[in-house]
């Protein structure tokens, strides 16, 4: 409602015009609703319907893969969360970003490479295995 009532204002490009409302909107949304335990997490998107279906197995590759790397973000500082995932899932350009977050295109390439380099060492560090699931015994 807030992108419709403000179209008149729309100015270039309308993804990251929408994606800076959405953005704002969400912000406040979390300041006036956050609780200190509450958290907000990514559970993924539609899958392409153009691949083929995996077999089983690689299908619990995938989920588990999947679960790690949204852990993974959940991790990160906001900041850096936010330009990943704005890159990396949505697929905007740095200038988009920085347009999207109102932050200048240096800090939108600090926060991807921070956030990049902080993800690589969360996902390389091994977890250990839970009761149960294979290893020797």
């Amino acid at each position: 409602m807030r992108a419709f009532a403000a179209f008149d204002n729309l100015r270039g490009e309308a993804k990251p015009w929408l994606l800076t409302i959405v953005r704002n909107t969400s912000v406040d949304w979390l300041k006036r609703n956050r609780n200190a335990a509450a958290a907000i997490s990514y559970d993924g998107g539609p899958s392409d319907p153009v691949e083929p279906s995996p077999d089983p197995e690689e299908s619990l590759l995938i989920s588990r893969d999947r679960d790690q790397v949204r852990q993974a973000l959940e991790q990160l500082p906001s900041d850096f969360r936010e330009a990943v995932v704005l890159r990396e899932m949505e697929g905007l350009s740095y200038k988009e970003i920085a347009a999207a977050i109102g932050v200048p295109l240096g800090t939108v390439m600090s926060r991807l490479s921070r956030g990049r380099d902080w993800l690589k060492r969360i996902l390389s560090t091994p977890k250990a295995m839970p009761r149960g699931q294979g290893g020797a015994r």
